[in-house]
C-alpha cells in the first residue's frame, strides 16, 4: 500500500488547514477560475494538498531539447518556466468508487514540470519526472507517465512545510523548508504559472491528453528556508539561475482527471 506522508499534525485535514494567515481587507484572491472544460466521467479523483510551486526560468532551447516534436515550450517574458511542486496526493479514488468508500491511503507526490503547446496553440504541462511516495502508481509509465518510486515525506508545523524525498534508483533527491504566508494578489505571471487544466505525456508513438478539473487554488507567499534538489540535474536540464518564484497553497480537495486521449495530426481528432 502507499506510505503516510508526513508527521506532526496527523491528518489531511490538519495538514491542508494549518496555515491561515489573518486576511489583510479583502478575502484570499484565487487565480484560477474553473476549468475550460468539465470532466463528467473521471479516470481517477483526489485531493492535492499541502503544495508548494516552485518556479525558475530558463533557457528556452534548453527545456525544448526535451520535449517531443509535436509540442513546443510555452514562454513567459521570453523564458521557458520549470516548476518544481511536491505536495500530499489524498482520497484517490478511481472510476466506480463511491463517494463515502475511503480512498488509498494519503501519499507525497513530487512533480518536476514545464509548459508546453500544441501546434494549435492549446496550452498544457509537461511532466520531466514525478516521484511517487505509493507503488501503486509506477504502473503508470505503461501510458506514458514518468513515475519513479521513492522515499518521500511532508512535515507540517505550526509555521513552516518540510518536504524530503529520494528516488528509489537514480540517487535524485530532494529537501525543500518553506515558511508559507499571507494571500496572494495574484499577478499575471501567477496565473500562468499555475493554472493549467490538461497535461500531455507520449506514448506508442502518439501525443495524449489528459485533462484535469478542479477549483481554483488558493494561493500564499512562501518564504524559502531550504531548498536543496538534484532532480533538475537528472532530468537534463541546466543549473537553475538565481532565486525561484515560490508560492504555496493549502491545495484543492476536488481534483477530477479524465482518461487520456490521443491528438492525431491530419486524422479527425484535435
Amino acid at each position: 500500500m502507499c506510505a503516510a506522508p508526513w508527521a506532526g499534525d496527523g491528518a489531511a485535514a490538519a495538514v491542508a488547514g494549518t496555515f491561515r494567515a489573518p486576511p489583510r481587507g479583502d478575502p484570499a484572491p484565487v487565480v484560477a477560475h474553473g476549468a475550460e472544460q468539465r470532466v463528467r466521467l473521471p479516470a481517477l479523483r483526489a485531493s492535492w494538498l499541502t503544495q508548494t510551486f516552485v518556479h525558475w526560468p530558463l533557457r528556452p532551447e534548453a527545456v525544448q531539447a526535451l520535449l517531443p516534436e509535436d509540442l513546443v515550450v510555452d514562454e513567459y517574458e521570453g523564458a521557458a518556466w520549470v516548476g518544481f511542486t511536491p505536495f500530499v496526493m489524498a482520497g484517490v479514488r478511481l472510476p466506480g468508487v463511491l463517494a463515502a468508500t475511503p480512498g488509498l491511503p494519503a501519499f507525497a507526490e513530487t512533480n518536476l514540470r514545464t509548459y508546453v503547446r500544441r501546434p494549435d496553440g492549446r496550452d498544457g504541462l509537461w511532466f520531466l519526472s514525478i516521484e511517487v511516495a505509493c507503488p501503486l502508481l509506477p504502473a503508470a509509465r505503461a501510458v506514458g507517465v514518468p513515475y519513479s518510486p521513492g522515499s518521500l515525506r511532508v512535515r507540517a508545523g505550526a509555521d513552516r512545510v518540510s518536504y524530503a524525498g529520494a528516488r528509489w534508483t537514480g540517487g535524485a533527491s530532494y529537501r525543500l523548508v518553506v515558511r508559507p504566508g499571507d494571500p496572494v494578489e495574484p499577478t499575471e505571471r501567477d496565473v500562468w504559472l499555475t493554472s493549467r487544466r490538461r497535461a500531455y505525456t507520449r506514448r506508442a508513438g502518439m501525443l495524449w491528453e489528459t485533462p484535469v478539473e478542479h477549483e481554483p487554488w488558493p494561493l500564499a507567499h512562501a518564504r524559502v528556508d531550504v531548498l536543496e534538489q538534484t532532480l533538475t540535474t537528472a532530468a537534463g536540464l541546466p543549473a537553475p539561475p538565481g532565486r525561484p518564484v515560490v508560492h504555496f497553497s493549502k491545495g484543492v480537495r476536488d481534483v477530477r482527471l479524465g482518461p487520456p486521449r490521443p491528438r492525431l495530426w491530419g486524422a479527425g481528432l484535435s
